[in-house]
């Protein structure tokens, strides 16, 4: 296994420690980060999400420049990108931190593109990741990361940066969901789903 696929594999085994410091009650240890204020195990569940986050660019960027772009990566990159912002979303709705709605919107388009990937795979076809698509993770995990950092004030009004993140986020997921059904009908084509 190549060191972009390992560290595809290392995103996925970081998702249960962060949401075991985010969620699991570690006493009431806290801290002040700027005017911001965590638990200690918040601020620690923030720093494994983004270094699992930074794992997604750098195994992108190290299968590209090694050139060790395979079939494994290309569908499981995307795979633990899921997993990853999931389990974060999941998580920020259940402490009552992120609008519910909006994770709905995120994880239907998540689960509709993976049942559509299958379908592609059944086909002998690889669906990589579009540009779109990788702007949508990248402002999905931009917005986690903010909020897991507690919705850090922005502008002078005080309007916050996650929240705007997180809608830029909701669009860019709608428009690749979109982009992904519209570049690929021929998968649906020739399923055996008719």
């Amino acid at each position: 296994m190549n060191i972009a696929n390992q560290l595809t594999v290392l995103r996925m085994v970081l998702i249960p420690v962060f949401l075991i410091l985010l969620l699991v009650p570690m006493g009431h240890a806290e801290l002040m980060v700027g005017d911001a204020q965590f638990t200690v195990a918040r601020l620690i569940a923030a720093i494994v999400f983004i270094v699992a986050s930074l794992t997604d660019f750098l195994d992108g960027y190290l299968a590209r420049r090694l050139h060790l772009v395979s079939n494994f990566g290309k569908f499981m990159d995307p795979l633990a990108d899921k997993l990853l912002t999931m389990a974060a979303f999941v998580a920020l709705v259940g402490l009552r931190e992120m609008p519910s709605w909006m994770v709905i919107v995120i994880l239907a388009r998540e689960f509709a593109i993976t049942g559509f990937r299958l379908v592609a795979v059944e086909q002998g076809q690889v669906i990589a990741a579009s540009p779109i698509a990788k702007w949508k993770t990248t402002f999905q995990m931009l917005a986690l990361i903010l909020y897991l950092l507690n919705n850090i004030p922005f502008g002078t009004n005080g309007f916050p940066l996650a929240y705007i993140c997180l809608w830029v986020a909701v669009i860019l997921t709608i428009l690749s969901g979109w982009d992904y059904f519209a570049k690929n009908k021929h998968v649906l084509r020739n399923s055996n789903l008719k």
